[in-house]
């Protein structure tokens, strides 16, 4: 598929006038990274990601016909029962990136309202489960103008205009493994969607669990958009882009034959790795925070010690995610409640666990 496959073409929106529909999207953890885009949210690397099951944003999509024609997009947003002026200006940058691909969202006033199941902006990815809840609302409202589109159409399109808002989006609709960005070893695999991670996963990675460690549940130090753009120039950048891509090679060999203590190696490699070209940027940012630290030093002797494979990563934040098998669980998370949860915020924390993908409500 192309860019300009999913272009909407023939509208007839006459018989839609008003409606609502409501998705339910999750967030994701990526494994291997992707740090640095170009125009428009083109991956410079591939990545894959971990789709979660109670990290999710709801969003309710109401329409109804403009009484008068205007090409100016009609929006309100609801962000956890309050009108939310600062989530606007995305929204409207969204609505203008995806108006060539569903050009009835000029005809229709627009009210969203979305909610979190998890702390906004602190590291979770709430861009990626909100921009996808959305992009499936709108292909919600475009199956009722055009009933004749596959699933396998809705679901490419839905990721396609979720990474227009957010890149992580793209991997955020389906579950529970997602590869997004063009791979010579991922058939199908795009730049401009994501895909099911398309050969069988190992038993070992079934019901994988991911509890979510909140270190800081403030707003994050810099932007994702701001930290992508910190690649352009960045001196090690194409070695990092090279590397993702080799990362997504050996990933593939060990979702398939099930080699846990590889997985421990280059996940916790990918996420040193990702705040590594932070700190080595310009400007510089670091982004852990002290309790972090703690917390990884923590992971370590406890997997030295029990010959555990536990391990951790992170995303752009001070936020530890805590990932093991299925099997490990009693005795990881009683680790978690007596050796970690001091260095939470509040001893917060988030159990979490692989799902399958965003579900319409």
């Amino acid at each position: 598929m192309t860019e300009q496959d999913f272009i909407l073409k023939n509208l007839d929106s006459s018989k839609l006038d008003k409606g609502s529909c409501t998705w339910q999207s999750p967030s994701n953890i990526a494994l291997v990274k992707y740090w640095g885009k170009s125009d428009p949210q083109i991956p410079k690397n591939a990545s894959i990601s971990f789709t979660l099951q109670n990290c999710h944003t709801t969003t309710n999509l109401a329409y109804s016909k403009k009484e008068t024609s205007s090409k100016i997009f009609s929006v309100q947003v609801i962000f956890e029962g309050k009108i939310n002026e600062e989530f606007k200006p995305k929204i409207i940058k969204f609505f203008e990136r995806v108006a060539l691909y569903v050009p009835f969202i000029t005809e229709y006033d627009f009210v969203i309202k979305t909610d979190n199941s998890f702390p906004h902006s602190s590291g979770i990815a709430s861009s990626a489960s909100g921009m996808s809840a959305l992009a499936l609302c709108l292909m919600s409202i475009e199956k009722q103008l055009n009933p004749n589109i596959s699933e396998e159409y809705f679901t490419q399109k839905a990721s396609f205009l979720a990474r227009l808002g957010s890149g992580s989006a793209a991997r955020s609709v389906e579950g529970e493994l997602v590869v997004w960005g063009e791979h010579k070893e991922i058939p199908s695999s795009s730049n401009i969607y994501g895909v099911k991670f398309p050969f069988k996963i190992h038993n070992n990675f079934k019901n994988y669990h991911d509890t979510i460690l909140l270190v800081d549940k403030g707003e994050k130090q810099v932007s994702s958009t701001v930290g992508h753009n910190l690649m352009f120039n960045h001196p090690f950048a194409q070695q990092r882009f090279d590397q993702a891509n080799e990362n997504i090679t050996k990933i593939n060999q060990i979702l398939q034959n099930g080699d846990l203590k590889a997985f421990v190696n280059l996940v916790e490699s990918e996420a040193l790795t990702l705040h590594a070209m932070m700190m080595t940027s310009h400007p510089h940012f670091v982004l852990m925070k002290p309790n972090t630290l703690q917390i990884i030093e923590k992971i370590w002797d406890y997997r030295r010690k029990n010959n555990s494979n536990i391990c951790f990563t992170l995303d752009a934040g001070a936020n530890v995610h805590v990932l093991f098998p299925e099997r490990e669980k009693e005795k990881v998370n009683a680790f978690i409640t007596s050796k970690l949860l001091d260095f939470c915020q509040n001893n917060q924390y988030i159990c979490d666990s692989v799902g399958t993908g965003a579900r319409q409500l």
